[in-house]
């Protein structure tokens, strides 16, 4: 992490007419990300503990993962522009001689923090967010 972040967790998530409002923060601040109704579903299952019989697509990016021997180290909810938060996924891969590569990919917010919240990685947002978010 090349930029000051702050750890946050996901507090709650709220179903809206719209989609699910996603609580982000810590015991100093709390702020709300919205996310369409599939993604909101998904994270309060995994929240719940509850599984599905067959995977869904969180589910089945966790499983290429764990095929490829990969592994998400954490999230960073990296920018805030134009109303839109963008975030980063943060993988790390060993390859059969034990060589441990790091593999950072674009992605949006909601799934990092579905895909963070299902296999229990840490969220970070960066100071610069943090500081742009209303409470």
């Amino acid at each position: 992490m090349s930029k000051p972040v702050v750890e946050v967790q996901v507090h709650a998530v709220v179903a809206t007419g719209s989609g699910y409002a996603v609580f982000l923060g810590n015991e100093d601040k709390l702020f709300v990300v919205f996310v369409d109704q599939s993604v909101g579903m998904a994270i309060a299952m995994f929240m719940q503990g509850t599984q599905k019989q067959r995977p869904l697509t969180h589910g089945l990016v966790a499983n290429i993962l764990r095929a490829l021997g990969a592994k998400i180290e954490r999230v960073i909810v990296n920018e805030f522009k134009s109303s839109t938060y963008f975030g980063r996924l943060i993988l790390s891969a060993e390859n059969e001689s034990h060589e441990k590569k790091i593999i950072e990919i674009d992605a949006r917010p909601s799934d990092c923090i579905a895909m963070a919240t299902q296999q229990r990685a840490p969220i970070y947002v960066s100071l610069d967010v943090w500081d742009q978010v209303e409470t």
